[in-house]
């Protein structure tokens, strides 16, 4: 029994390294074809437009409501130990540095990623990608570094999106059910505003895009069994991607502070 333990857990261990080496490797070969993005530029278009404007909707309709949820927390919270008046300073920095990024990131992992790992799984199974390097062409090339680029650009401005209609979400439950005018809201905003906040969010941006991305083109690639293992890989990579973003975002904290 306790030989089969140790068995068991030190294979996991071993295939744990293994995948984070090939997801590394992975990275590398996308990074190779960065000069080369310009030329395939239609494919790296279609796919900022289907990672960044097809995902709107869906964010901002996140936002609004994490943004009034932040509203009334912060009121909570604030409730007996500072003024009403700080509302705008809590919701803003909260949204700005954590919330905005990670929840939209994790509505990026569930929608873009696990798309990502669907589509190049299918391609993977229906022996697609062999097709394509029997004519010749790299499927990290053709297949994962526009997907990647695309979600490395696009996750910031999405981020920006979020945070600016989170903020109007605040401010409407602050201005409609707490009392607090748009003078005070904003003016409390705009008092404790840092670019520093700012910017720090954008970055987690780039790190949380890059990885869901990555790991959705990873788990794509490695897809095996037809239809179910597909399935199996588009949970995978939402699993993975979330627990990514999470990960990624303490670590991230750690370094700054």
């Amino acid at each position: 029994m306790t030989t089969y333990f140790f068995e068991s857990t030190g294979r996991k261990i071993r295939d744990f390294f293994e995948e984070f080496g090939q997801i590394f490797l992975l990275l590398l070969k996308i990074f190779r074809y960065l000069p080369s993005l310009f030329k395939g530029r239609k494919l790296l278009l279609f796919q900022m437009e289907h990672i960044g404007v097809n995902s709107l909707p869906l964010v901002i309709i996140i936002a609004m409501f994490t943004g009034a949820v932040a509203a009334w927390q912060a009121a909570y919270q604030l409730k007996g130990i500072a003024p009403i008046s700080f509302l705008g300073t809590a919701t803003s920095r909260a949204i700005i540095t954590e919330l905005g990024p990670v929840l939209t990131a994790i509505v990026i992992a569930g929608r873009v990623g696990a798309s990502i790992a669907a589509e190049l799984g299918s391609m993977k199974v229906t022996e697609q990608i062999d097709a394509l390097e029997t004519m010749g062409i790299n499927p990290t090339r053709y297949l994962a570094a526009p997907r990647f680029f695309a979600a490395l650009f696009m996750m910031p401005i999405l981020i920006v999106f979020a945070n600016s209609i989170a903020i109007g979400g605040a401010y409407i439950i602050s201005n409609y059910f707490l009392g607090v005018s748009f003078a005070v809201f904003f003016e409390s905003v705009q008092r404790f505003f840092s670019m520093f906040d700012f910017f720090f969010g954008l970055v987690k941006g780039l790190f949380f895009g890059g990885a869901t991305a990555l790991l959705g083109c990873h788990i794509g690639f490695r897809t095996e069994g037809g239809a179910e293992g597909v399935g199996e890989s588009t949970i995978r990579s939402f699993v993975l991607a979330s627990a990514s973003i999470l990960i990624l975002d303490y670590i991230l904290w750690s370094l700054v502070f």
